[in-house]
């Protein structure tokens, strides 16, 4: 099995440093065009299958980077970005930034003692579903030879390449930083066993 994640384009949000979350934010122009230089970027992979996040973000990042190829996409939950109750919609930088942001930033800048706000998940349960989500794909016998995207988002994704690395101490878990828009990372999958082969390439020019 071969694994292409990527992370959704760009979205006025993303633009604007709002939290998103579980937010239904759509791609804006430049996010479509990202996902469209990924196409280019990856039109000689043949894809069998992709998932996708419900948030439609992601799936119009899979949609785009699929365009006029016949593939089957399915929505899955597990893939869906965290959710930051309260924290959604706030403005993180700028003019504009929110009196939450100081408590809000240790989500990325002190991990260990973000304490989600109302409604929100916390980050054990995003690698538990994300854990989850692998041991699914990797049991799945009908998978072993396909070659398949996930499209999916930032804190997603990387609870995802946590997983896959086997570090998951929720005090490292921006240890790598936050993949870029439109980033992939390509896996192999063997006996149950990831390597990954490539880590957040892009295929755009900023």
């Amino acid at each position: 099995m071969r694994l292409y994640f990527v992370r959704h384009g760009e979205t006025d949000w993303n633009k604007a440093r709002r939290v998103q979350g579980h937010s239904d934010i759509l791609l804006n122009e430049y996010g479509k065009y990202l996902a469209r230089e990924t196409a280019v970027g990856l039109a000689d992979v043949r894809f069998d299958l992709a998932y996708t996040s419900p948030l439609m973000r992601a799936r119009e990042t899979a949609e785009l980077i699929l365009d006029g190829k016949q593939v089957p996409i399915v929505v899955h939950e597990k893939i869906k970005e965290l959710g930051f109750g309260a924290y959604e919609g706030i403005c993180i930088s700028g003019e504009h930034k929110a009196p939450e942001t100081e408590e809000f930033n240790k989500f990325f800048t002190d991990t260990a003692h973000y304490v989600p706000a109302q409604g929100a998940e916390s980050i054990e349960e995003l690698l538990e579903r994300t854990r989850e989500f692998l041991e699914e794909l990797y049991q799945d016998q009908e998978l072993h030879d396909k070659t398949i995207l996930v499209s999916s988002h930032g804190a997603a994704m990387t609870g995802l390449l946590n997983n896959i690395k086997g570090k998951t101490e929720v005090a490292d878990f921006w240890k790598q930083g936050v993949p870029p828009n439109c980033a992939v990372t390509i896996v192999d999958v063997e006996d149950e066993k990831a390597t990954i082969v490539a880590e957040n390439v892009v295929y755009y020019k900023d």
